[in-house]
């Protein structure tokens, strides 16, 4: 069973998001399903590699252009070392309605 302070936080995030209300029960459990799964890779990173994925993701803007040839190549090592593809391979099986199968 939720918190009560778990509670009250959720609430007041509906009322500073306008359309979360809108979004199905259904669809919010998912959204919580993704987010617990993608903050257990995070988490596979240190707390000092969390910090400079952050930095170098801000810093970029979305624009990879923004980094130098070596901050690329840090931020790939991050990224790689979060297991992007076991991530979403992960996120696939948890959110599908069927199973799927696995290739060799």
């Amino acid at each position: 069973m939720p918190s009560q302070a778990l509670s009250l936080a959720v609430a007041r995030a509906a009322e500073r998001l306008p359309g979360l209300r809108r979004l199905p029960l259904v669809r919010l459990l998912v959204l919580g399903e993704v987010v617990m799964l993608a903050r257990e890779h995070y988490e596979r990173l240190t707390p000092r590699e969390r910090r400079r994925l952050v930095v170098l993701v801000r810093d970029a803007r979305g624009r990879p252009g923004r980094l130098s040839s070596s901050e690329r190549r840090e931020l790939e090592e991050l990224v790689a070392k979060a297991e992007p593809k076991l991530f979403a391979r992960t996120a696939a099986e948890k959110l599908s309605p069927v199973s799927l199968k696995r290739r060799s």
